[in-house]
Protein backbone atom coordinates (compact mmCIF):
# COMPACT_ATOMS: atom_id res chain seq x y z
CA UNK A 1 0.00 0.00 0.00
CA UNK A 2 2.78 2.44 0.85
CA UNK A 3 5.06 1.10 -1.82
CA UNK A 4 4.04 3.71 -4.38
CA UNK A 5 5.21 6.48 -2.01
CA UNK A 6 8.51 4.83 -1.27
CA UNK A 7 9.42 4.07 -4.87
CA UNK A 8 12.73 5.34 -6.20
CA UNK A 9 11.31 6.46 -9.50
CA UNK A 10 13.48 8.76 -11.65
CA UNK A 11 10.42 10.56 -12.99
CA UNK A 12 10.70 14.38 -12.54
CA UNK A 13 7.69 16.25 -11.21
CA UNK A 14 8.86 19.92 -11.45
CA UNK A 15 11.61 22.40 -12.23
CA UNK A 16 14.92 22.62 -10.45
CA UNK A 17 15.95 25.76 -8.65
CA UNK A 18 18.59 26.51 -11.30
CA UNK A 19 16.03 26.29 -14.09
CA UNK A 20 13.73 28.71 -12.27
CA UNK A 21 16.58 31.16 -11.66
CA UNK A 22 17.55 31.09 -15.34
CA UNK A 23 13.97 31.82 -16.41
CA UNK A 24 13.63 34.67 -13.88
CA UNK A 25 16.96 36.14 -15.07
CA UNK A 26 15.88 36.06 -18.72
CA UNK A 27 12.56 37.71 -17.90
CA UNK A 28 14.33 40.40 -15.86
CA UNK A 29 16.75 41.11 -18.69
CA UNK A 30 13.97 41.41 -21.26
CA UNK A 31 11.91 43.70 -19.02
CA UNK A 32 14.90 46.00 -18.50
CA UNK A 33 15.22 46.36 -22.29
CA UNK A 34 11.54 47.23 -22.57
CA UNK A 35 11.77 49.76 -19.72
CA UNK A 36 14.80 51.41 -21.33
CA UNK A 37 12.94 51.70 -24.66
CA UNK A 38 9.87 53.21 -22.99
CA UNK A 39 12.01 55.78 -21.15
CA UNK A 40 13.73 56.75 -24.40
CA UNK A 41 10.36 57.13 -26.14
CA UNK A 42 9.08 59.31 -23.29
CA UNK A 43 12.14 61.56 -23.51
CA UNK A 44 11.67 61.96 -27.29
CA UNK A 45 8.01 62.74 -26.73
CA UNK A 46 8.81 65.46 -24.15
CA UNK A 47 11.36 66.94 -26.54
CA UNK A 48 8.78 67.06 -29.35
CA UNK A 49 6.27 68.77 -27.05
CA UNK A 50 8.86 71.37 -26.00
CA UNK A 51 9.76 72.17 -29.61
CA UNK A 52 6.09 72.41 -30.57
CA UNK A 53 5.41 74.72 -27.60
CA UNK A 54 8.34 76.96 -28.56
CA UNK A 55 7.11 77.15 -32.17
CA UNK A 56 3.59 78.07 -31.06
CA UNK A 57 4.90 80.70 -28.66
CA UNK A 58 7.21 82.11 -31.33
CA UNK A 59 4.26 82.45 -33.74
CA UNK A 60 2.19 84.15 -31.04
CA UNK A 61 5.08 86.52 -30.28
CA UNK A 62 5.43 87.42 -33.97
CA UNK A 63 1.68 88.14 -34.18
CA UNK A 64 1.98 90.33 -31.07
CA UNK A 65 4.88 92.16 -32.74
CA UNK A 66 2.79 92.81 -35.87
CA UNK A 67 0.08 94.44 -33.73
CA UNK A 68 2.30 96.47 -31.35
CA UNK A 69 5.60 96.84 -33.23
CA UNK A 70 7.31 95.45 -30.11
CA UNK A 71 7.57 92.17 -28.23
CA UNK A 72 6.08 91.76 -24.75
CA UNK A 73 8.61 93.47 -22.53
CA UNK A 74 10.07 91.97 -19.33
CA UNK A 75 12.50 94.82 -18.69
CA UNK A 76 15.32 92.66 -20.09
CA UNK A 77 14.91 90.20 -17.20
CA UNK A 78 14.17 86.47 -17.33
CA UNK A 79 10.58 85.56 -16.48
CA UNK A 80 9.52 81.95 -16.26
CA UNK A 81 7.60 79.20 -14.59
CA UNK A 82 8.97 75.93 -13.26
CA UNK A 83 7.19 72.59 -13.38
CA UNK A 84 7.98 72.03 -9.70
CA UNK A 85 6.78 75.43 -8.48
CA UNK A 86 8.08 78.93 -8.62
CA UNK A 87 8.08 81.67 -11.20
CA UNK A 88 5.36 83.70 -12.87
CA UNK A 89 2.26 82.12 -14.37
CA UNK A 90 2.18 84.91 -16.95
CA UNK A 91 5.82 84.60 -17.97
CA UNK A 92 5.12 86.34 -21.28
CA UNK A 93 3.03 89.40 -20.39
CA UNK A 94 -0.01 90.15 -22.54
CA UNK A 95 0.29 87.10 -24.80
CA UNK A 96 -2.55 84.96 -23.45
CA UNK A 97 -5.45 84.67 -24.21
CA UNK A 98 -5.44 86.89 -27.31
CA UNK A 99 -2.45 85.38 -29.16
CA UNK A 100 -2.37 81.94 -27.56
CA UNK A 101 -5.13 80.36 -25.47
CA UNK A 102 -2.83 79.74 -22.50
CA UNK A 103 0.88 79.75 -21.85
CA UNK A 104 2.16 76.16 -21.90
CA UNK A 105 4.08 74.44 -19.13
CA UNK A 106 7.16 72.34 -19.69
CA UNK A 107 6.22 68.63 -20.02
CA UNK A 108 9.01 67.52 -17.67
CA UNK A 109 8.17 65.57 -14.55
CA UNK A 110 11.23 66.81 -12.68
CA UNK A 111 10.82 67.07 -8.94
CA UNK A 112 14.15 68.74 -8.21
CA UNK A 113 16.12 71.44 -9.92
CA UNK A 114 14.54 74.01 -12.21
CA UNK A 115 12.82 72.83 -15.38
CA UNK A 116 10.49 75.11 -17.26
CA UNK A 117 10.07 77.85 -19.85
CA UNK A 118 11.91 81.17 -19.57
CA UNK A 119 11.28 84.37 -21.54
CA UNK A 120 13.35 87.55 -21.78
CA UNK A 121 12.69 90.67 -23.84
CA UNK A 122 13.71 94.28 -24.09
CA UNK A 123 10.79 95.03 -26.43
CA UNK A 124 12.98 94.95 -29.58
CA UNK A 125 14.22 91.35 -29.23
CA UNK A 126 13.21 88.25 -27.32
CA UNK A 127 14.62 84.89 -26.31
CA UNK A 128 12.48 81.98 -25.19
CA UNK A 129 14.07 78.85 -23.77
CA UNK A 130 13.01 75.53 -22.38
CA UNK A 131 15.42 74.87 -19.52
CA UNK A 132 15.64 71.21 -18.55
CA UNK A 133 17.32 69.27 -15.79
CA UNK A 134 18.03 65.66 -16.61
CA UNK A 135 19.31 63.42 -19.36
CA UNK A 136 17.54 64.97 -22.34
CA UNK A 137 18.77 65.26 -25.91
CA UNK A 138 19.97 68.74 -26.89
CA UNK A 139 20.68 70.09 -30.39
CA UNK A 140 24.26 70.61 -31.49
CA UNK A 141 25.64 73.85 -32.99
CA UNK A 142 24.02 74.59 -36.33
CA UNK A 143 20.83 72.69 -35.54
CA UNK A 144 17.50 74.38 -34.91
CA UNK A 145 16.80 75.21 -31.25
CA UNK A 146 20.52 75.19 -30.27
CA UNK A 147 21.26 77.60 -27.43
CA UNK A 148 24.95 78.61 -27.53
CA UNK A 149 24.80 79.92 -23.94
CA UNK A 150 23.20 76.75 -22.48
CA UNK A 151 24.15 73.94 -24.90
CA UNK A 152 23.40 71.09 -22.48
CA UNK A 153 20.50 72.47 -20.45
CA UNK A 154 18.17 74.32 -22.84
CA UNK A 155 16.61 74.63 -26.26
CA UNK A 156 15.60 78.05 -27.58
CA UNK A 157 13.94 80.28 -30.13
CA UNK A 158 14.80 83.96 -30.46
CA UNK A 159 14.06 87.03 -32.54
CA UNK A 160 17.50 88.34 -33.51
CA UNK A 161 20.89 89.36 -32.19
CA UNK A 162 21.99 90.06 -29.50
CA UNK A 163 19.31 87.87 -27.91
CA UNK A 164 20.24 84.70 -29.78
CA UNK A 165 23.91 84.49 -28.91
CA UNK A 166 24.45 86.54 -25.75
CA UNK A 167 21.38 86.27 -23.49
Amino acid sequence: MFAKYLSTSTERKGFTLIELLVVVSIISLLSSFVLFSVNQANARSREAVRKSDLHQLQSALENYYVDYNAYPNTGNEWWGISVNGGGREEYIPGLAPRYISELPLDPSRATSGWSGYLYRSDGRNFKLISHTIGPEDFPTPGQAFHDPIRPTTAIMVCSDEPACSTW
